[in-house]
């Protein structure tokens, strides 16, 4: 019984993030966005985020990541704009 129970933790942290969706903050454009499911955020890598602000889905190329207590900072380069944004993620 034991093992089993190790082997079914261990398979839960084994459990990808990036299948959950993420919340966030963009405080230079005062709107919440959100990483959706499926969306593995990754310096270098395109990624959909949804813009509540605008009401519009949008691709991004990640830029950069940076963790800080319990949030985690992550700049994009919005294709549609052509703008660099940050992002608070909770």
């Amino acid at each position: 019984m034991k093992k089993i129970i190790t082997l079914l933790t261990f398979s839960l942290l084994l459990i990808p993030m990036f299948i959950f969706a993420w919340d966030g903050y963009d405080y230079e454009k005062g709107s919440y966005i959100e990483i959706g499911k499926g969306n593995l955020v990754r310096s270098g890598k395109d990624i959909e985020i949804y813009d509540y602000g605008t009401g519009e889905y949008k691709d991004v190329e990640v830029e950069s990541i940076r963790g800080y207590g319990s949030s985690v900072e992550v700049e994009v380069y919005d294709y549609s704009t052509g703008e660099y944004r940050t992002f608070e993620m909770e």
